[in-house]
């Protein structure tokens, strides 16, 4: 099986959908004879910030010489990045070797009448057969959906589980409330791990505190209190746009962050956590190798500067939490410039909530399909929706043609912003990619 065929085998199963629960990935997990029990774990769940968390801990456990391993979701260039040890992308034949191993493992457990495994779980089995073949340390292991019932909480070796900021997000799915959705992820929690959490509404900082009492966990939450912006005086010349944070943190001052807008700063501070957590653990992490990690990390797709002029920023944003970050980093960044976006949304998000929140920024919003045309908010409807708060909205037939337009509309002096779902901000960076090259 080459890496084309790997990825047509997965296309195959992507069609059952996900399935909660854990007894389909515990079969498959077994056929391959449990790679899981060989590694430990730091696993992340929540609304927003799981990516950008997982990223600055991996950095600083990797400038710590711990060989780990990061496994998240979902893709924004490749699937390959989903895959990486100590920062470097899975090669597309390791890829491939993995899928035929899962595959066969898969068809064995068919065999045996203990079901279909989905897409997801072919994809973590792959990932943690990767990373035991790798020697990882340690495994920094975001969830998919949820947190009890999601297929990476097959695991039992977590030193720690970490919880970004949990909001509305899946309702029906996780709960419908935020007490309901909080419980649903607090089911991470392994007997005696360390637990740590960013700053909580009062309902889910309650269900966090609960659980861990009750699995004999110890329980850090991030201090907003000590957690303080230090003006920095480099900014991208042309734009003004900051692309580091420097803040201080309980006792270390001066840390420098290397992913743009104000957020990534709480998001640093929950990595911080986690890294003082794992100390306790046993794990060796010296301050200088915290600081060196979140200097040097990077995350694709987080409010991310892709072009200088007209200036051209992707940004994930998919939900009402998100939103609200966007216009903050908008609102501080942006300040003063004329705002072109591009708009691409699952419909089972809260865009209503979306658009109230970001589209009165906006000139001229474009809305564009994702490439899950089934779970996509079709255009028109997005552009309606977007249209009650900006004067000008537009469904485009296609990302390449909202592109087109956007830029057009942008000149030199505009900004072009294009959020939503990551899954297609992937394409608006390899078209910009493309784009770039052409002009040099």
């Amino acid at each position: 099986m080459d890496f084309k065929e790997a990825m047509e085998f997965l296309e195959q199963r992507s069609g059952l959908g996900s399935v909660m629960g854990l007894d389909s990935i515990r079969n498959l997990l077994g056929e391959l004879w449990d790679p899981q029990q060989d590694l430990k774990f730091v696993h992340i769940a929540g609304t927003n910030g799981k990516g950008s968390v997982s990223a600055c801990l991996s950095s600083i456990l990797k400038e710590a010489g711990c060989r780990t391993g990061t496994y998240t979701s979902p893709a924004v260039l490749s699937v390959r990045e989903r895959y990486q040890v100590d920062g470097a992308w899975i090669t597309e034949r390791e890829f491939a070797l993995l899928a035929e191993q899962v595959k066969a493992a898969a068809g064995r457990m068919e065999e045996k009448g203990r079901g279909i495994p989905t897409v997801f779980e072919i994809e973590t089995a792959m990932a943690f057969l990767y990373f035991k073949e790798k020697g990882c340390q340690m495994v920094v292991l975001e969830t998919g959906l949820g947190g009890e019932q999601d297929t990476t909480n097959v695991v039992e070796n977590t030193l720690a589980a970490v919880f970004t900021s949990i909001s509305m997000d899946h309702m029906g799915v996780l709960g419908n409330t935020l007490g309901e959705i909080a419980a649903c992820k607090a089911g991470i929690m392994k007997p005696g791990c360390e637990v740590v959490s960013a700053s909580q509404p009062p309902e889910v900082l309650g269900v966090l505190k609960d659980r861990a009492s009750e699995a004999g966990c110890n329980f850090t939450q991030v201090e907003p209190g000590c957690l303080r912006a230090v003006p920095c005086p480099e900014r991208e010349e042309t734009s003004g746009c900051p692309m580091e944070n420097v803040f201080t943190y309980k006792h270390m001052e001066g840390i420098r962050i290397s992913l743009p807008s104000p957020y990534q700063m709480e998001n640093g501070a929950l990595a911080l956590e986690a890294a003082f957590a794992l100390v306790r653990q046993g794990i060796s992490i010296p301050e200088a190798a915290m600081r060196r990690g979140l200097a040097h990390v990077s995350w694709p797709g987080r409010f991310q500067l892709i072009r200088k002029s007209p200036m051209v920023i992707v940004d994930g944003a998919h939900n009402r939490d998100a939103a609200l970050r966007l216009r903050e980093c908008v609102e501080t960044c942006l300040k003063g410039k004329r705002l072109i976006f591009i708009m691409g949304v699952f419909g089972d998000k809260e865009y209503g909530l979306m658009t109230q929140i970001v589209a009165p920024l906006a000139q001229r919003i474009y809305t564009v399909w994702l490439p899950d045309r089934g779970r996509s908010l079709p255009p028109e409807i997005l552009a309606r929706e977007a249209g009650a708060y900006c004067a000008w909205t537009q469904a485009a037939d296609s990302v390449e043609t909202a592109l087109d337009m956007a830029l057009k509309e942008a000149g030199e002096d505009g900004v072009v912003l294009a959020f939503g779902s990551l899954s297609y901000l992937g394409q608006i960076m390899k078209e910009m990619e493309r784009r770039n090259r052409d002009d040099r």
